[in-house]
């Protein structure tokens, strides 16, 4: 995506090419950290509740843990 937006800036605004690279990351970095947050978030819960599963199931619970399911 970020070359294809330089190319365009090269090709159609007559840019060089690290105002145009430079121009293209000002405009997709935002949208690209969104999806990669929402993406990552989306899989917080089921991380966390594989870590639970886990530790309730006996096979890395320390003592003090036993007693949690």
């Amino acid at each position: 995506m970020m070359v294809d937006f330089a190319l365009e800036g090269e090709r159609k605004h007559g840019k060089n090419a690290t105002d145009a690279i430079y121009e293209a990351c000002l405009l997709r970095f935002r949208p690209i950290m969104m999806t990669t947050m929402a993406a990552l978030l989306a899989g917080l819960p089921l991380a966390l509740e594989l870590v639970s599963v886990l530790n309730c199931a006996g096979r890395w619970a320390s003592p003090w843990w036993a007693d949690c399911c």
